[in-house]
């Protein structure tokens, strides 16, 4: 499984963060091209692939992938 944020996309709204119930995101110490601070993905393994993170993104800009 791989989360995905894409930066080109991300608002840094930080919904992604308070959602998930296993601190899967935490926020990164750059911004991407738009200026926003983004976050990242930190704890992949804690993950319980229930697409809150995704579904409560307003950007459509996380993508939860199955391998």
């Amino acid at each position: 499984m791989s989360i995905y944020v894409d930066e080109k996309i991300c608002k840094g709204c930080k919904l992604c963060m308070y959602f998930c119930p296993n601190n899967v995101f935490q926020m990164r110490n750059k911004v991407n091209d738009k200026g926003f601070v983004i976050p990242e993905v930190v704890n992949e393994t804690k993950c319980t692939k229930c697409k809150l993170c995704e579904l409560t993104c307003p950007d459509l800009a996380i993508f939860v992938e199955y391998k």
